[in-house]
């Protein structure tokens, strides 16, 4: 009785350690989508080495190219790592503050190596002349895995319908 006690002991913690070491793909998605948001993010008083350490991260999360579908034709299109990277610096440049947020997470892998992510994207923040913004989109994004790697291949923003 006492050796089949440490045993199955001996599996649960194994089972439990191996759940905690070993993340789900679940997980690394998720990860992937914080990354994001954090780096994304910026806070008053950023100092220029964060703002550019931020935003040579943020090209690593994607894949190259990374293709954009939104309502407004003219930023629909495929990316760059460092064109991604350019727009976000300068999207952040005229903001004092601002925070991205995902919500409503939905994920799904219709394919070995592919994820499929619905989300509530909310992003707030204020302007360097003081104008508030509060956008929330609906996104669809398909992240691919490369290299042991989950990057974002594919944003759509859907288009939701209104009363």
């Amino acid at each position: 009785m006492k050796y089949l006690v440490t045993g199955v002991l001996i599996v649960v913690i194994g089972v439990v350690l191996a759940v905690t070491i070993f993340p789900s793909e679940e997980k690394r998605v998720k990860k992937q989508l914080r990354l994001l948001s954090e780096w994304v993010s910026k806070t008053p008083g950023e100092n220029a080495f964060t703002l550019l350490q931020k935003m040579k991260d943020i090209g690593t999360l994607f894949s190259e190219p990374c293709e954009l579908k939104a309502p407004d034709e003219s930023i629909s299109g495929g990316y760059t790592r460092q064109e991604i990277s350019a727009f976000a610096g300068s999207a952040r440049s005229h903001l004092s503050r601002l925070d991205l947020t995902f919500h409503d997470l939905h994920i799904i892998f219709p394919e070995r190596e592919i994820a499929k992510v619905n989300l509530t994207a909310r992003l707030i923040g204020r302007s360097t002349t003081g104008e508030q913004m509060d956008e929330i989109r609906e996104l669809e994004c398909f992240l691919k895995k490369m290299d042991g790697k989950w990057l974002f291949n594919q944003i759509e923003v859907v288009q939701v319908l209104k009363k």
